[in-house]
C-alpha cells in the first residue's frame, strides 16, 4: 500500500513539472510576440517620422485658405516638417521659378503656367491635378445695383477683374466673350491676383467683380454672390508639381500626395473647390 502511495506521488510530481514547463513555454511565446509587436510599432513610427525639414510651396492665391489649412494638417501628420507658402497669381509664381526662385512645389490655377515649367523640364515627373474651380460674380453686400447676369456688368459701374495675364482674368474674359458682353476698359479696375480683385469689391472701389467661387465663399458676408450659368462659366484646372531642383524632394512629393489624398481633397471641397475630375 505504501508502494502505491509512493508511486502516485511520483506521478503527480512528474505531471506538475510538465505543466510548469508548458506554462513557461507559453510565457516565453507571449514575451516573444510582445517584442515582435513592439518592434513593428517602432518601425511604423520610424517610417512615419522619416520626413524631415521644410519646403516652400508656391500656390495660386485662390488656394490661400485651403492650402493654409492643409499645410497645418500635413505638419501634424509629419511632425518633423514645415511648410512655408508663397501665394500670388500663377503667372507671377511661374516666372519667379523660371528666374531661379528656390521653390519645392508649385500649384497653378491653370495648366498654361504649369506648362511653362514642364517645357523647361523644371518639374519632377508629371504634375497632379488636385482640384478645379469656377467663376462667380461678386457685388457689394445686398447687391445694390441689382446685378443678375454677366450682361449687367456692362453698365453697372466700376467692375473689378483680374489682370489679363492672370488665370482668373483670362477666364473672366473668356466668359464675357462667350456671353457677348463688353465692359468698357474705362469701367474696369484690374487686380494683380484674385485676392486683390476681390478686395476692390469688399473695400468699395468697385461695384462688382468676377472671381472664383472659392474666393466668394472665403469673403463671406463681405460680398453678395451671383451665379454665372454653367453654359457661360469657365472651369479652371489646378495642377500641382514638385520642382526637380527641390532640396527636400521627398517632403515636397509627400505634400503634393497629401493634397491629392482623401484628407486633402476633403479640405479643398470644404473651401468650395470642385474635384479634380
Amino acid at each position: 500500500m505504501k508502494k502505491t502511495y509512493r508511486l502516485l506521488a511520483i506521478v503527480l510530481a512528474v505531471v506538475t513539472l510538465l505543466l510548469a514547463s508548458c506554462g513557461s513555454s507559453s510565457d516565453s511565446d507571449g514575451a516573444s510576440t510582445s517584442a515582435t509587436t513592439a518592434k513593428a510599432a517602432d518601425v511604423t513610427t520610424t517610417a512615419t517620422d522619416s520626413l524631415k525639414g521644410g519646403i516652400t510651396v508656391s500656390a495660386a492665391a485662390s488656394l490661400t485658405e485651403a492650402y493654409t489649412e492643409i499645410g497645418k494638417d500635413f505638419e501634424t501628420a509629419h511632425p518633423g516638417t514645415k511648410v512655408t507658402f508663397n501665394f500670388d497669381s500663377s503667372g507671377t509664381l511661374s516666372q519667379q521659378i523660371l528666374d531661379g526662385a528656390p521653390v519645392d512645389a508649385y500649384t497653378s490655377a491653370d495648366e498654361a503656367n504649369m506648362t511653362k515649367l514642364t517645357d523647361k523640364h523644371l518639374i519632377d515627373g508629371t504634375p497632379t491635378v488636385i482640384a478645379r474651380n469656377q467663376l462667380i460674380i461678386v457685388t457689394k453686400p445686398g447687391n445694390p445695383k441689382g446685378i443678375k447676369t454677366l450682361d449687367d456688368l456692362s453698365s453697372a459701374g466700376i467692375i473689378s477683374l483680374c489682370g489679363l495675364d492672370v488665370p482668373c482674368g483670362k477666364f473672366a474674359q473668356q466668359a464675357l466673350d462667350g456671353a457677348g458682353v463688353k465692359i468698357p476698359e474705362t469701367s474696369i479696375t484690374r487686380g494683380q491676383n484674385v485676392k486683390a480683385t476681390l478686395t476692390a469689391v469688399t473695400e468699395g472701389d468697385a461695384v462688382a467683380g468676377v472671381v472664383y467661387v472659392t474666393d466668394a465663399d472665403a469673403a463671406g458676408d463681405k460680398v453678395t454672390a451671383v451665379d454665372i450659368p454653367e453654359a457661360q462659366n469657365v472651369i479652371a484646372t489646378y495642377p500641382a508639381g514638385v520642382l526637380a531642383a527641390s532640396k527636400n524632394i521627398d517632403v515636397a512629393k509627400a505634400f503634393v500626395a497629401y493634397v491629392a489624398s482623401d484628407d486633402g481633397q476633403a479640405v479643398l471641397k470644404e473651401h468650395g473647390f470642385l474635384p479634380p475630375t
